[in-house]
């Protein structure tokens, strides 16, 4: 399952900077996650390094975006073939 911010954001960056797939941009109002690149962290980490810095917390899972840890992979593998995953 993808990610998705709230509206709750402050625009802090540290999301942006984070993200492994750079799945995370400037939106018009607040950041936004790009489901297409998002792999929660699958491949790279153990946990999404997004809702782990996140100081306030509004980085949830998307429920429009119900993908499976080997989607999720799949995902990986297809946005960095010359990686290795952490699984």
């Amino acid at each position: 399952m993808s990610l998705v911010i709230l509206d709750a954001c402050i625009n802090c960056a540290l999301c942006e900077i984070e993200c492994p797939n750079d799945a995370i941009s400037q939106g018009p109002e607040y950041y936004q996650i790009d489901p297409d690149r998002c792999t929660e962290c699958v491949g790279h980490f153990d946990t999404p390094q997004c809702q782990t810095i996140c100081p306030i917390e509004c980085i949830e899972p998307d429920p429009q975006y119900n993908e499976s840890k080997s989607i999720l992979l799949a995902k990986f593998k297809r946005l960095h073939p010359d990686k290795t995953p952490i699984l």
